[in-house]
């Protein structure tokens, strides 16, 4: 599928910001899956947003935000055969990123930088 609005969804949120939208995701589904913005669903779709953008299962069906252009963010929800493949995905991606760091028996990777202030950046 090349269009979200060629779909199957149903609106769960409308006009809405995207640090509503995550926390509606965060509080209306099973599981929660965190990716970047970018991140591709349903083979063509990408994800925009302000990280972290959650991706949330419940059941079978997939929730997301989708942002259109002069309408602002909505949060939908997708329940059909391409939203258990993404649900699926989304498992084993959060699977294959903890379980090397176990397997080593490294601490876990931040996801944070270091800080520094910015004029210790410039300093060299």
């Amino acid at each position: 599928m090349s269009c979200i609005e060629q779909m199957k969804y149903e609106i769960l949120l409308d006009r809405t910001t995207y640090k509503a939208a995550r926390e509606y995701i965060e509080k209306n589904s099973e599981e929660v899956y965190y990716v970047s913005p970018g991140y591709k669903i349903f083979k063509d779709y990408h994800i925009i947003g302000v990280p972290p953008i959650a991706l949330g299962a419940k059941g079978n069906a997939l929730i997301f935000t989708y942002t259109k252009p002069c309408y602002g963010t909505f949060v939908l929800t997708v329940d059909n055969e391409d939203s258990i493949k993404e649900i699926d995905r989304l498992r084993k991606m959060e699977t294959e990123k903890v379980t090397p760091s176990l397997k080593k028996s490294k601490p876990a990777e931040s996801s944070r930088a270091p800080l520094t202030s910015f004029q210790d950046m410039w300093k060299k």
